[in-house]
């Protein structure tokens, strides 16, 4: 063999090792790159669902301001309001106390009348605002809405029926307020058997 063939065979033995060397480090390239991308892909996933959660946390605290404001317009008059429920008491007492006195006289059927359509006025007023009166005569006691001063025997109302209200209650847009003193009939006593005989 001659120097030139001899050299001829180093390079080829050394270009298949580069040959070889490259293959194994574009093989481990590839895998590595592989597996960045996964991880790339993992992060931007990962990204995503933060991204949704946060996305979901604003629109909760959202509703929940909303519902927050709403309340405080809603029920902003509550104090207000309550402190004008003694007036109407008031007025309501006055027109009651001159229900039996019809020959007291004009002066006091023109008070009267007077306190009557002031009494219509403020009602009516209070209205504008969403509150209602409560005036539950007759229908079943409600603990929600009423307040039992008594339980009295009425033979001629339904057990559990308000049978006369102490003073009214009061709703601010559905809420009570204030609750309707109530006095509540309660169930006849149907006479007792004697279980001895």
């Amino acid at each position: 063999m001659s120097a030139d063939e001899n050299r001829n065979e180093q390079l080829d033995e050394e270009l298949k090792y580069a040959a070889e060397a490259a293959a194994e480090e574009t093989s481990t390239d590839a895998g590595s790159n592989i597996s960045e991308v996964e991880a790339l892909r993992a992060q931007a996933e990962e990204a995503q669902e933060q991204l949704l959660r946060a996305h979901a946390e604003m629109q909760n605290v959202r509703r929940r301001a909303e519902n927050d404001v709403e309340k405080a317009h809603k029920f902003a008059l509550e104090k207000f309001v309550k402190e004008l429920l003694p007036v109407v008491d008031s007025l309501e007492k006055a027109v009651e106390s001159t229900e039996g006195s019809a020959s007291a006289g004009e002066l006091v059927a023109s008070i009267r009348q007077g306190v009557e359509m002031t009494l219509s006025l403020f009602i009516s007023s209070l209205r504008k605002f969403n509150v209602e009166q409560l005036n539950p005569m007759g229908e079943p006691f409600d603990p929600q809405q009423h307040e039992a001063m008594s339980v009295v025997p009425a033979p001629n109302a339904e057990p559990n029926s308000v049978v006369a209200v102490v003073q009214r209650g009061y709703l601010l847009s559905g809420r009570v307020i204030r609750p309707a003193m109530v006095v509540v009939a309660k169930a006849v006593d149907t006479p007792k058997i004697d279980e001895q005989a």
